[in-house]
């Protein structure tokens, strides 16, 4: 039996798409627990100009412990970052008790670029073309268009992975 089964999710923290995801990874999160490790992986696309620093910012958020956190917080407050920039992402690391100075550095420094960039990379290289996807036992499955039935897909495949 797999003790725990990898869900990778393409996403990009200034999609609505993304943001109408978040039920269906709260609802998977709950079913499995620490049977299903969700990892977050950056698509950051050209449309949304505060997507790379959003996503950067998310690095800094997981390296401070609070990666999912954070990303669900800005998630929720998309259209804001599509208004206000940058200063989104320090006000939602300040709410999170985050230490914000230390986010303002790292967008500035660069620190988690190589990061974002290998997940660009390898979210292209897999077929990755919209946000989200998801990747489980090799499957994509695009939520870009619809999230209709996705997660039950997931759980049929998080399932049987984990009776094996």
């Amino acid at each position: 039996m797999t003790d725990s089964v990898i869900l990778d999710v393409w996403c990009e923290l200034q999609c609505q798409d993304c943001r109408s995801a978040l039920d269906d990874l709260r609802a998977l999160r709950a079913r499995y627990g620490d049977r299903l490790d969700i990892r977050l992986r950056h698509f950051p696309l050209e449309k949304h100009k505060h997507s790379f620093a959003a996503a950067q910012a998310a690095e800094e958020a997981a390296e401070q412990g609070q990666g999912w956190p954070y990303a669900e917080a800005v998630l929720t407050r998309a259209g804001e970052l599509g208004e206000r920039g940058e200063a989104v992402l320090l006000d939602v690391a300040r709410e999170l008790g985050l230490d914000a100075e230390e986010f303002d550095t790292a967008l500035i420094d660069g620190r988690h670029i190589l990061i974002v960039d290998a997940d660009h990379a390898e979210g292209k290289a897999i077929g990755v073309t919209g946000t989200p996807t998801y990747v489980i036992d090799g499957e994509r499955l695009d939520g870009g268009k619809s999230q209709d039935g996705l997660r039950a897909r997931i759980e049929e495949i998080a399932d049987r992975l984990l009776a094996s």
